[in-house]
Formats: C-alpha cells, structure tokens, sequence
C-alpha cells in the first residue's frame, strides 16, 4: 500500500483541484504566456475609423447627429470599401431629418453596412433587453451582434459566431466582416498574439471631410466605425494587461477568423490520457529512480510538456490545456520530499523546538512537572513572579511555591487535585514568592501523555495587581469619590437590605434626604474648589452626628441622605432631624475659610411610608421639596397629602397641555375708566379656563402652576396675540382703547420678549401706543439688567410698561427708580380697606403723590364701590378698575355694554 500512497496523494489532489476550478487560473496564465511569447501581423483587410478625441472636438459635440454617420457612409463608399460595420447604437430615434438622411445613406449603400443589436439588463436585472437598429435601418442594413463574454476574471478571452435573439440567429459582427459564421460553431477563443498596434486606423473626422490620403487608405478594405476616445468608455480588458477599445476588439475577433486563428481548447480525453501516462511514468519509476531523478525527470517532462504545447498553438489553432499536468508534476515533487522525509520525528523535534520558544517567551509563568508534581520546566516568567532561577527549582516539588500558612482562606489548595482538573479551567490559590511574600496566583493546568511518562503543566500569572483594582473600581462604583460617602446605588442596596432586616424583626427604618441651601452660591462666588471643600466637610459633619449603625451617602451635588433604624434614634424622627439641622449651627472649615451654610430636611419612615428603598427615597425627596419651599432651613416629615398635591399638580398641567391643544382658554375684559368723568380708557385681558367638565375656572387655581410649567412661554404667547387681536378689531370699528396684557416669567426670561411683542403687533395691526404691559416684581427677580434692555426695546416700539401690584413687593420703589415704567396700578389690597383704614389710605395717597413727582400714570385697582372712587378723585388718581364698573367679562358681553352707543352713555 506504501508504495501507491503518492499516486493516490496526486489524484486526490487533481480531484480537489477539479471541484474547486482552480486550475482554470493556471490555464488562462499559460495561454496568456504563450501570446506573449509569439507575434503575428494582422492582416491589413480590416480598418479602423475611429471616433477618437480629435473627431469629437473638432465636430464640436456629442452625441452627434446622425446625418454624419449618413455622410461617412457615403463618403465611404467613395473609397469603394467592400463592408462597413458600425459599432455605433442605433436603437433609438433621433430627429426626423437626421434619421431620414441615415436610412437614405443605407439605401444608397445597397446593403454593404452592418448594424449592431445588443443585449443589456432591464432595470430589474432579472430580464435581458435586446437593443436593435430601428425598422427604417434595419430594412437597409445587416444585423451583427456587438456583445463580447467577460470572463470570473474580468478578462474577454471567447469570441462567439452569434447568438439566437428573440428566436432567430443573430451573427456576431466579427464573422459577418470576415465571412465566417454558422449558427452551430461553438465560441472561439481570440488569438491575442496578433498585435493591435498594426490594425490599420483612420480618423472619423478625416473620413468625414473627404481627405484623399485617408480614402486611398481605405480603398478595397473592410471598414469598422467605432468609439476609440476614453470618454465614451467602450474599453475591455484583454489579457497580458492590455485594454482595448470596442471596435479594436471586434477587429481583433475578426482578424482571428480571416487568419484561420479561430482557437479552441484541447479535449478533456487529450488532458485525461496525458495524466494517465505521467501516472504510468511515475509508477513504474518510483522505486527504481532515486528521488533526485524522479524530481530532474518531473521538472524535464514539464518543459518539453510545455514547449510542445507552444509549439502546437503556433502552428495550429489549439491551446493545450496543461494546467493538470503541471498541478500533476508539482504534486509528485512534493509528494517526493514527502516520502524522503520521517514525518513522525520531524513533527515532533518541531512540536519540541516550538514548545521551547514558546515557553521561554510566554510573559506569563509556565511551569511543567512530571507525574510527581516535580518541576520540569521553569520559564523566565515564572522567575519574575516568584522570584526563583530555575536552577533553584528545577527538580523541586510544585508545592514549594504555594503558601502553607493555615490562617489564609486558600491554603487547602492542592496540585494534586488542581492538575487534574478539565484543560483550561482556572483555579486560584496563594503562592510565596522568594523573599516570603505571600500573594494571589491564577493558574490553568493541563496534562498530557509524553515520552517521559503522564506530565502536567500550569500557565501562572501574578494577579495581584487586578485584585487591588478591581477592589478599586468596586470602590468607585459603590462610593462618592469628594467625601468618600457610599453613593446612591449603595445606598439603595444597602437600604434595601437594612428595611428587609428591620421589618423581620418588626423594626422602622427612618431615611433623611438633607439638602444644602444656597450651595449654588458658594460654588458661583468662591468656586468650584471651595465648593467641594464645603462638600467634605458637610459629610464628615453628618457622619459625626449619624449613630454607627446609620448609613451616610452623597446623592448627588448638594444632596446626602442618611439612612438609621429608628430605635437608635430613640424612636424620635423630628427630634434627630432637628439635631442633624443643629448641627450645622457652627461655621463649617473649609480650607482656610469659616463659612455657615444651612440644610434643608426631607424625612420618611419605612414601612408607613414605603417599603422599598426607591419608594422611601421618592418620598423623602418630596419632603424635601417641600421643606425648602415652605420652611427652607428646617424639616418636613413625609404625609400623603404632600404625594397628593403633587399628583394633583401633575394631573393639572397635564390638563393645562390639553387644553392648550383643545383651545380652551378664554379671555376676559375688565373696563378701566377714568374717575373724573366716567370715560372708558381700556380693558385689562385676564385669561379663564373653560373646563369642558368644571366649567369656568379662576385664574387664581391654574396660573401659578402655568406660570412654572413648560407651556407658560406658549400659554402668554397666545394671550398677548389674542389681547392685540381684540384689541386691533375694536380699533378698526372706531373704538381706539388700551389694551392692558399681564407678563409671564418665562416671556422674559425666553430673551425674545420685544420680538414677540412687535410680531403680535404687525400681525394684528393694533397701534402700539394701544397696548399696555403689565410686570409685576417677580418678573423683576430674575435678571434686573436683561429685563431693563427688554423694556428699553419695547419702549421703542411705542408700548406702555405699568407696574402692577405696587406695594405689596419688597422693592417696589427701587424698581420705579431702575426701570423705565410709565404707570403704576395701587394694589387692591390698599383699595379695599381706604375708607376704613387710615394706614391704607395714607400708603395709596403717597403712591399717588409719588406716581405725579415720577411723571407716572396711576390706575388703582378693586374699586368696589361709588364712595372709593369719589374718594380717590380727591386724592387726584386718575383711573380706576373694580367691580364697580364691571367685572371681567367675555369680549361679546364687554363690547355689548362699553362699546355700542347707549352703553357707552350710559357708562359716562
């Protein structure tokens, strides 16, 4: 059987060659090779008339009308050529003359021109679509097919005689130019060795203009007219890296018909009988001949293989295929060395000398023994973990490496039972290094059958360095970097943890959220450094006073929590919220500063206010916000009422959004007269909700909540349009009045206050000096020097700016000396009670004064009554608006009774 194991080698080799096609490279490169190695002239019967650059711009452009195709026909013709084949599309129509003049010029040619068809994809690419000269060429012409094969290697080698389109056959342009064509010949291969660069060219525009010289040239010769110029891009790829233009490689194809070079591929019996001959030759030679001969003989059958097969296609149109003979002969060479070498102790002196340098490279330590456990192999990896030479322990136990100390957690680890433990599974133990250093070792044991018997072997690595990081990041991951405080996840875990304990024993678990107040200052005006100083020293604070079985964590910037079972807090949660609040009493040190900063305590009790972490959290939060919305430097116990509000908070803006969406918000116009005589001067637009289930509801239930949601800026927007609207109409029915609209905080902080308010204005076409802006002194608090350039632009527009609610701020009057108002309304707070309350009545008069030394309009506000108004036209205010004169009303009911004639006499 030894002695047929190369033959078979070689056939399965062939075999897998064959299922793969790999030797049709092989093939083509040889084929190629050969082309390369001859030389033949082309005949000179075949002219090219190129449409090249030169014709293309001397004509001027592109693509050219088809009465200069006509005209080269017939110039043609002149020259008395025996065929014209034009590799130009004529599938398409054209204009009328150009096409009526092309089929003249074929008529005239009396059938001597050939027209191409072609196929090409649709656009699905599922379908071919056969391009044809159109019927009025046809009819005067013949068909040639123009496609070419391109080959998996992107080279055109075959040559087809024509193909059958539609049902019929269709000669290729090449056999109908050389004579040659039958619908049953098989595809030819072109004959690459004929040299292109003597196929004979003229230019198309030479042709076109009758120069005499190019017409002799072509006198008796066969004529293909096609694109050359790069542009048009009819370029193949031809082998020996050549690229040729479309109508060069019909030229080409021709030339291999008109020179019988038509070739074709040797049979599959040729190749199988060469094979089964060089099978013969070896087997009879292969225990005669040495191997240095059987090699010499192989390498001389290739060349006179291969020199037979130039020979044959030189003289004869045929290529020898002789990829599977060389395939053949290479195999057999190397099935040679192979029989001339022992495979076995090759493989293993390799394995040996690989494992070697391996092991001595790993920066890992590798440490192998034999079936005692006694070492081996010691690489320098291992020397620089443990710190031993492998002199010192080479032939010692594996055990003298681990540590033995019976107070570590690892010391039961066993060699004996580690090493027999499945390939690749990891164990850690404690291993000693020289100087006595005991340190966490991660090893994978192996074991294997050698020559010397069962051996083991241990990848090792120093892992000490990850044990210390990744407690590092665990750390990081579970505590706040600043203060050193467990952060809110830990928080979470651990609170979790404690409520299920405390609740098994029937415990409580109080949870306090503490925030600092103002801590937003502290960074702004001694820095983000001072800041996180402040930090530290307000956990280190809470620490203190937090029992130790508490929990003390940073939940984000400027908030902690403190987490503590009720029975060490005596059962008292107010009281230790009020110590914590204590505490911080005495200035904080930070750094080199004292500062008193104050907290602000939101506090929940588990399980009355929740019996998971999230839930108490949640709730501790809410009472926190509460705190420091109502009693900023103190505590707030978590009730369900302070859950509920905020529900019903949330349930109202939504409502607020759908309304908004729905349009149901109203305005309402309450008169504004002047007191002297009763004249109507203005209205003051108040907005209402209509509630499609509650009805009307007051402003007084859904403003503040408006005026600190998202759909303020969007709700004020369309007070002011709708305000200047009404107010634009009124004008245009000859009631010019003021329109008094009340600003939102957010319109001046959005910083496009005078944009909106000019728009609403072009819009609406009501005159500024009609409209009347209403701030009140929150408005103010935000940023006193952007509200002062927002004021002085809609100044320029022309519209007023009153302060509403004057006198109930804190700063009204610094207000009346910064901004540039142009009245004031008295609050009605100070108008209701100005007959019966003497201190009123002297606030209102000392506004009025002020207002006429100012040079501002006073409107006084809540006049519910005649006597109230007589009165404060005797203390010279000027207008007024109250019940007195009318309520807020919708605009029907105002125009109704302030704005028809008898209303309006009736008013006065």
């Amino acid at each position: 059987m030894k002695q047929y194991r190369p033959h078979l080698f070689v056939m399965i080799a062939l075999a897998i060659v064959l299922a793969g096609g790999w030797h049709s490279s092989l093939r083509n490169v040889l084929a190629d090779q050969r082309f390369s190695w001859q030389s033949r002239q082309v005949s000179g019967d075949i002219v090219v008339v190129a449409i090249d650059a030169s014709s293309i711009e001397r004509i001027g452009v592109w693509p050219w009308p088809r009465l200069f195709h006509a005209e080269l026909i017939r110039q043609l013709q002149k020259a008395d050529v025996q065929d014209i084949a034009l590799d130009v599309d004529f599938s398409t129509p054209s204009d009328t003359s150009s096409d009526r003049n092309f089929a003249e010029a074929l008529q005239g040619a009396g059938g001597s021109v050939v027209l191409p068809s072609f196929q090409q994809p649709r656009t699905d690419r599922t379908t071919l679509h056969v391009n044809r000269p159109l019927p009025q060429f046809a009819e005067h012409s013949w068909p040639a097919l123009v496609n070419v094969e391109v080959g998996p290697d992107g080279l055109v080698r075959r040559y087809p005689f024509g193909e059958k389109l539609d049902g019929k056959f269709v000669p290729s342009m090449a056999s109908v130019i050389s004579g040659q064509y039958g619908e049953k010949r098989a595809p030819f291969l072109i004959d690459y060795s004929i040299r292109t660069a003597g196929i004979p060219k003229v230019s198309f525009v030479d042709v076109l203009r009758g120069d005499p010289a190019t017409l002799q040239k072509l006198r008796g010769k066969k004529v293909i007219v096609g694109g050359t110029a790069l542009e048009l891009g009819d370029r193949f790829s031809v082998p020996n890296g050549v690229i040729l233009s479309g109508p060069v490689l019909q030229t080409l194809a021709a030339e291999s018909l008109l020179q019988n070079r038509a070739l074709q591929w040797t049979s599959h019996v040729v190749t199988a009988t060469g094979l089964v001959l060089l099978a013969l030759l070896m087997l009879l030679s292969w225990r005669r001949l040495s191997a240095r001969k059987r090699v010499a003989m192989l390498g001389a059958t290739a060349v006179a293989l291969e020199t037979g097969a130039f020979a044959l296609q030189a003289a004869f149109p045929l290529i020898v295929d002789t990829s599977l003979f060389h395939i053949a002969i290479i195999v057999y060479i190397a099935a040679t060395a192979l029989d001339e070498i022992d495979i076995r102790d090759l493989l293993g002196r390799v394995a040996e000398s690989r494992f070697q340098r391996v092991a001595m490279s790993l920066g890992d330590g590798l440490i192998c023994t034999d079936s005692r456990y006694m070492i081996t192999v010691w690489n320098p990896g291992a020397t620089a973990i443990f710190g031993y030479k492998p002199e010192e322990m080479i032939g010692r136990p594996f055990d003298e490496i681990c540590a033995r100390d019976e107070a570590l957690p690892t010391s039961s680890f066993s060699i004996e039972s580690a090493a027999h433990l499945a390939a690749g599974s990891v164990v850690e133990f404690d291993g000693r290094r020289s100087n006595g250093e005991v340190f966490p070792v991660e090893a994978s044991f192996s074991g294997w059958q050698g020559a010397d018997g069962f051996q083991f072997g241990a990848i090792l690595r120093d892992i000490s360095v990850r044990k210390r990081e990744a407690e590092r990041i665990k750390y990081l991951a579970e505590h706040d970097t600043l203060t050193g405080l467990i952060n809110r996840n830990t928080l979470h875990a651990q609170l979790d943890a404690k409520i299920s304990a405390d609740e098994a024993s029937g415990g409580k678990v109080a949870l306090l959220v503490i925030g600092i107040d103002g801590f937003q200052q502290i960074n702004d005006m001694l820095g983000h450094t001072c800041g996180d100083l402040v930090l530290r020293a307000i956990s280190q604070r809470l620490a203190a006073a937090t029992p130790p079985t508490g929990l003390v964590a940073r939940l984000s910037g400027d908030e902690f929590a403190i987490a503590v079972p009720t029975s060490d807090i005596g059962e008292n949660l107010s009281r230790f919220a009020e110590q914590i609040g204590d505490s911080f009493d005495a200035p904080l040190l930070a750094g080199n500063r004292h500062l008193r900063v104050k907290v602000s305590i939101g506090a929940a009790v588990c399980p009355g206010d929740g019996r998971k972490a999230d839930e108490l959290l949640s709730n501790a939060h809410l009472a926190l916000s509460r705190a420091k919305a109502t009693n900023r430097g103190g505590y707030v116990l978590f009730e369900d009422s302070i859950r509920r509000e905020l529900e019903k908070r949330l349930t109202l803006e939504a409502e607020l959004a759908l309304a908004a969406e729905r349009d149901e918000f109203e305005l309402f116009y309450q008169p504004q007269l002047r007191l002297a005589d009763g004249r109507l001067m203005g209205a003051e637009a108040l907005i209402r909700w209509r509630h499609p289930e509650r009805g009307l509801v007051s402003p007084a239930e859904f403003m503040p909540i408006v005026n600190t949601s998202p759909i303020s800026e969007r709700i004020a927007d369309w007070v002011l349009q709708t305000a200047c609207a009404k107010g634009a109409a009124w004008e245009r029915a000859g009631h010019k009045l003021r329109i008094g609209v009340n600003l939102s905080p957010s319109q001046l902080e959005s910083g496009g206050l005078a944009i909106s308010v000019a728009q609403a204005l072009a819009s609406t076409g009501l005159s500024p000096t009609s409209l009347e802006l209403e701030v009140t002194e929150d408005i103010l608090l935000h940023d006193e020097q952007e509200a002062l350039n927002t004021f002085l632009e809609i100044q320029e527009l022309g519209v007023r700016l009153v302060f509403d609610d004057f006198g109930t701020g804190f700063a009204s009057l610094s207000y009346l000396k910064k901004f540039p108002l142009d009245g004031l309304k008295i609050d009605r707070s100070f108008v209701l009670g100005l007959l019966t309350n003497p201190d009123d009545a002297a606030i209102v008069s000392s506004t009025i004064g002020l207002s006429k030394q100012l040079g501002l309009s006073v409107i006084a506000e809540g006049i519910e009554d005649r006597d109230t108004a007589d009165f404060l036209v005797r203390m010279g205010c000027e207008e007024g608006q109250g019940y007195c004169f009318g309520k807020p009303m919708p605009a029907h009911d105002f125009e109704a009774k302030f704005l028809t004639a008898p209303a309006a006499a009736e008013v006065a």
